[in-house]
């Protein structure tokens, strides 16, 4: 079966009620298109994991798809000691501060460009209202620079807690750190955003920095490139 092919000829509903294990017990065994399904359900997490990282949308798209081949060589190590997702969003945060540490080698953290913003609108019924979606977007610019702004270990806990709405005891496990220190980071995140959002109201945080579909595609079909060229 061709790239991009499992999920057009695979029901949404009953792919997605394919557990990660059986999914990667079936790739081991040598389904390997159907690692697609894995990468379209995580794709959006590992991709606000990466941005709350590196502040830059090509970097984060790059961790991506360095986390997916890297999870796919080392497929045969996971065990189901910890979720299939924990282990891969793990996976993501060291590439992602391995690209930190490197680029700090060289260049200033704290110099890099904001990353274009991509949004997109809250429900079809506000967005019909072209002065409500203008509005909309105008807060979540302000949510994704406040987000932005965020010191490093509070922007990680803030994304994956709140915007991945992972439990404390999952984003304790992915950013191997304690539950307490989980809870005061972002304790601590959300009063440095009440500061600068105090004055602002419906804001979504579920959908700041969305990942789309066709960079979802371009994701995909880049990480199984890499894997056909390991054969």
């Amino acid at each position: 079966m061709s790239t991009l092919g499992v999920m057009a000829e695979m029901d949404r509903a009953l792919w997605e009620a394919i557990p990660d294990e059986e999914v990667v017990r079936r790739v081991r065994a040598g389904e390997t298109a159907l690692y697609e399904i894995l990468m379209r359900r995580y794709n959006q997490r590992l991709y606000r994991v990466g941005r709350s990282i590196l502040r830059n949308e090509a970097d984060a798209e790059d961790v991506m798809q360095e986390t997916y081949v890297r999870a796919y060589e080392h497929l045969a190590e996971f065990r189901g000691s910890a979720q299939f997702s924990t282990w891969l969003t793990r996976i993501a945060i060291h590439e992602a501060l391995a690209r930190v540490r490197k680029r700090a080698r060289t260049d200033d953290f704290d110099a890099l460009p904001n990353a274009e913003l991509h949004m997109t609108p809250r429900n079809t019924a506000f967005s019909d209202n072209p002065e409500h979606q203008t509005y909309d977007h105008e807060l979540k610019v302000i949510l994704e620079h406040a987000v932005d702004r965020l010191p490093e270990d509070y922007r990680s806990v803030f994304v994956l807690r709140i915007v991945e709405e992972l439990s404390i005891a999952e984003t304790a496990e992915c950013l191997d750190l304690t539950i307490e220190t989980v809870k005061t980071r972002l304790h601590r995140s959300r009063a440095l955003l009440r500061k600068q959002l105090q004055r602002r109201a419906g804001i979504v945080a579920k959908e700041v920095f969305p990942f789309h579909l066709s960079r979802c595609d371009r994701v995909v079909e880049n990480v199984f490139r890499r894997i056909r060229s390991m054969s």
